[in-house]
């Protein structure tokens, strides 16, 4: 992988934009990499007709959207010394915009919601469009998510799946450079689900075994790879993977998911638990998105 490849970041000028630029600035100082801000500026339903900007807020392709860039990015170099920032303007929709720098990305890193978002959707269509379709990881992060932990543990969900394996290895590798501990949590359905019928024990013991199973190989692998790693295993129960990986996340300061898990849909770009997870986690939330190779 090219060691040149940024970490990207899509800026509106929006409150969610700019706490989801302070994030990024410290994913690519914890990467070296470079950071790159990028303002995608034809509205996502527009397909390349320009929108008038005062229509919904949102700026066309004008100095003022190049003074907020480079605004931004001087807020941002005098806050993280030994930072690089560049800008770049796009004539596209701001979610086409970042799924197409993302092939050339180390990083992705979205607000939750930008300017003319509503209120009440917790992931805007543009942060669902790139945490779905990006060709590298995908940081989501939420205005309320400042300030950022420092010490917190990073979190990983483990069900065995290959997506999940990509996530297990992207955590470590986020637990590493933070130099905080790695969870790794599995969740098996609850004592009273009804998934599980009453009085069989047995089915709780098979969970309980396949739990400690998957916990004990993600652990092995990443203390191969991580030998100072301090890795703890956490096997949760809950009324599904959703809720017990959300629950959990009260104490991260990052939760990895995969794209799609043991029971995902292959049509699905993006499983349901990683959806769920996106949307109400108690933390910023890493999709491992493979890299594309062609990048």
């Amino acid at each position: 992988m090219p060691m040149n490849r940024p970490v990207v970041v899509g800026v509106d000028g929006s409150p969610s934009s700019l706490v989801a630029a302070e994030h990024a600035a410290r994913a690519a100082l914890l990467r070296a990499r470079p950071l790159l801000l990028v303002h995608g500026y034809l509205h996502p339903l527009g397909y390349g007709v320009p929108l008038n900007p005062y229509d919904l807020g949102v700026p066309a392709p004008s100095e003022e959207a190049q003074k907020m860039l480079e605004r931004t990015a001087a807020d941002l170099t005098d806050r993280w010394p030994g930072l690089t920032v560049e800008v770049r303007q796009i004539a596209g929709g701001p979610g086409a915009t970042m799924v197409e720098e993302s092939r050339r990305a180390e990083l992705v890193v979205v607000g939750s919601r930008g300017i003319g978002g509503f209120a009440g959707l917790l992931l805007g269509s543009v942060g669902a469009q790139v945490a779905a379709h990006a060709h590298c990881p995908v940081l989501v992060v939420r205005p309320d998510e400042q300030p950022i932990p420092m010490d917190a543990p990073v979190l990983v969900g483990v069900d065995g799946s290959e997506s999940s394996r990509l996530a297990v290895g992207y955590g470590a590798d986020e637990a590493a450079r933070r130099e905080v501990p790695l969870v790794l949590v599995h969740v098996s359905p609850a004592a009273g689900d009804r998934s599980v019928p009453d009085g069989v024990e047995e089915s709780q013991a098979a969970y309980q075994a396949e739990a400690v199973r998957l916990l004990a190989d993600a652990s092995l692998t990443v203390r191969a790879e991580h030998p100072g790693l301090l890795v703890r295993e956490h096997p949760v129960r809950a009324a599904g993977p959703a809720q017990g990986l959300i629950e959990a996340s009260g104490t991260a300061s990052l939760l990895v998911v995969g794209t799609r898990g043991r029971h995902g849909f292959i049509g699905m770009l993006l499983g349901s638990v990683s959806q769920a997870a996106i949307q109400h986690a108690h933390c910023p939330v890493l999709v491992a998105h493979p890299y594309d190779r062609a990048g």
